[in-house]
């Protein structure tokens, strides 16, 4: 597969200021509002998230029973072959189970302080707990889980395998093959303050992309846009997708270790809930990354419900993708 190109449009600018990244692109989301009060159209009180969880039937390390074997592999050794991805969308196994999500568990975060030392603090400690509730979930599907490499980039660009990326209002967070970057300045925490519910969101969403690489989900959907073109209907139908899931999956960490005895406080949920609508194509002018309605909806439904089947974007009608 050739290096991943850039997704070039950016989620979250303010109207009148999207910028076009000319290198390497997987995954930027920016902390920039669109026009109007934060809170607009959102319930004053969101719904608890789901307590429940499961994870998917194992037989000591082998693969589930519903991991289907690799074309390659027959199915008497496929159980052998050790962790291995799976190029899969829709059908992939880890979306099959209605009853799969991650474990409730107590996550502790050092209090927010918006210094570049206290940005790497909070989210170091945010990465060790979304590795504690990604890692046994992939690997129970005989996924090849590894944590990805943190990086907290200073200067006014940095480098990685997607290309050199400027840092501005555009550059919150960004993850490309297996390293995510969160440059401080790209933050905006002049705008945003003390309101890290906001930015825990934002980087369990890059993380969620990271979750999609060590499926395999990554792969698939880029080989569907490279096959489409990139600004085709077709393949700005996949992006929307990818980042739609990546929402669902940051929606289903908060909503997994919310009033679980850790520092992840109602207060953050809500906030971070209240914050999704601003996001979105509409804000942007872009057609990569879903409307600020979906934008939402698809966050708010994995955190509602902590089930991974919900995060199922590539099954959805063309009107819940959009």
């Amino acid at each position: 597969m050739p290096p991943r190109k850039p997704t070039g449009l950016i989620v979250g600018l303010c109207l009148g200021a999207v910028a076009v990244l000319a290198l390497g692109v997987v995954a930027i989301v920016s902390l920039n509002r669109g026009p109007g009060p934060s809170n607009a159209g959102y319930q004053a009180a969101p719904p608890s998230p789901s307590s429940a969880y499961e994870l998917p039937p194992t037989s000591g390390s082998s693969a589930p029973s519903s991991t289907p074997t690799s074309p390659s592999e027959s199915p008497s050794t496929s159980a052998s072959a050790g962790p291995h991805k799976i190029l899969k969308l829709a059908d992939h196994p880890i979306l099959q189970d209605p009853n799969a999500g991650l474990q409730n568990r107590v996550c502790n975060l050092p209090p927010w302080t918006s210094t570049q030392d206290g940005a790497e603090a909070f989210f170091t400690a945010a990465s060790k707990c979304l590795d504690a509730a990604w890692g046994p979930f992939l690997e129970s599907y005989n996924l090849p889980f590894t944590p990805p490499a943190l990086h907290f980039p200073t200067g006014p660009s940095f480098d990685t395998e997607c290309g050199t990326i400027q840092v501005g209002i555009a550059t919150a967070a960004y993850y490309c093959e297996n390293n995510l970057y969160v440059p401080f300045k790209g933050l905006q925490t002049d705008q945003y303050g003390n309101n890290p519910g906001v930015y825990l969101a934002l980087f369990a969403h890059e993380y969620g992309h990271h979750v999609q690489e060590v499926a395999g989900i990554m792969d698939a959907a880029w080989q569907k846009i490279y096959a489409a073109g990139q600004n085709s209907p077709e393949g700005l139908d996949m992006s929307r997708r990818k980042e739609l899931q990546a929402q669902c999956f940051s929606g289903m960490f908060l909503g997994a270790h919310v009033d679980r005895g850790g520092t992840i406080t109602r207060d953050m949920y809500n906030k971070a809930w209240n914050d999704q609508e601003t996001r979105g194509d509409n804000t942007s002018r872009s057609h990569d990354h879903g409307t600020n309605a979906h934008y939402a909806q698809w966050w708010r439904a994995g955190a509602k419900d902590n089930r991974i089947a919900d995060c199922n974007t590539f099954a959805a009608s063309a009107s819940d993708v959009s």
